[in-house]
């Protein structure tokens, strides 16, 4: 009979690797918010004018969107990976 193993996010990897995913997720939230206003005059333009509260919330919004994604991604990637025999 198979012991019953811990879930994957339970445990100290578990952990480690779900935060690894919101630091990728955060860090593709950087990356696409300078793309994004590199490659596209209207949004610099409204970054420009808006001032430092504007940058603040831009990147804020961009950085957390992307972090949050990634995380839910990761879990259900942990979570089938676990299903795996």
């Amino acid at each position: 009979m198979r012991t019953k193993k811990p879930s994957g996010l339970i445990s100290r990897t578990g952990a480690i690797r779900v935060m690894t995913h919101a630091m990728m997720g955060a860090a593709l939230g950087l990356v696409f918010g300078l793309v994004l206003a590199l490659t596209n005059p209207a949004v610099a333009a409204l970054i420009h004018n808006g001032g430092r509260e504007a940058v603040i919330v831009f990147i804020i919004t961009l950085v957390t969107t992307f972090a949050i994604g990634a995380t839910l991604t990761g879990v259900v990637f942990i979570l089938a990976e676990d299903k795996e025999f």
